[in-house]
C-alpha cells in the first residue's frame, strides 16, 4: 500500500487541479477518475442565489478522517494506485472549486470511478468541514443529510 501515492489536505489555497493530479500519476497510470465540487451561484431547484460560501474545518481531525477515507478506498479497490483528497476552506466565490478527489489506476475498468464516488460520499459523511451559505437574503450554516454514528 505504501508504494502508492496519497495526498490529503485541508487548505486555504486555490486548488491547482493539474498539480494535484500529477501527485498521484505514476508511469503505470492509464486512468484517472476525478471529482471536483464547485460553489454554485444559484440553486435552481430552490430558486436560491448564493453570494459566496464560507468553509471551516478543524484541520488535524479533518485530515485524519481523509486518511481514513483513503484507507477504506484502498481496502475496497486494491487496484487503485493514487488517491488525492483536498478540501478548500475559507471564503469561496461562485464557480470556485471547493473539493478535489481523484483516484488513479492502470485501467478505467478497475473501479476508479466507483472509488472516486465513494471518496466524495465518505468525505461528506465523516470529514468535519462546515459550510455557511451567504446570500442576499442572509446567511445560514448548512447541515448535511448524513450524521455518522457515535464512534
Amino acid at each position: 500500500m505504501s508504494e502508492f501515492p496519497l495526498f490529503c489536505e485541508i487548505t486555504y489555497d486555490e486548488l491547482d487541479l493539474n498539480s494535484l493530479l500529477e501527485k498521484i500519476t505514476l508511469p503505470s497510470t492509464g486512468a484517472a477518475a476525478i471529482f471536483t465540487g464547485m460553489v454554485r451561484g444559484e440553486t435552481a431547484r430552490l430558486g436560491k442565489e448564493t453570494s459566496y460560501l464560507e468553509y471551516e474545518s478543524y484541520k488535524p481531525m479533518a485530515e485524519a478522517k481523509m486518511h481514513q477515507v483513503a484507507t477504506e478506498i484502498r481496502e475496497r479497490w486494491p487496484s487503485v494506485e493514487g488517491i488525492v483528497i483536498v478540501q478548500r476552506i475559507g471564503k469561496l466565490m461562485p464557480k470556485t472549486p471547493t473539493v478535489f478527489i481523484a483516484c488513479t489506476a492502470a485501467h478505467r475498468d478497475t473501479g476508479v470511478f466507483d472509488a472516486t464516488k465513494y471518496g466524495i460520499d465518505r468525505l461528506k459523511e465523516i470529514v468535519p468541514v462546515w459550510k455557511k451559505e451567504v446570500s442576499p437574503q442572509g446567511e445560514e450554516w448548512v447541515e448535511g443529510s448524513h450524521f455518522p454514528d457515535a464512534g
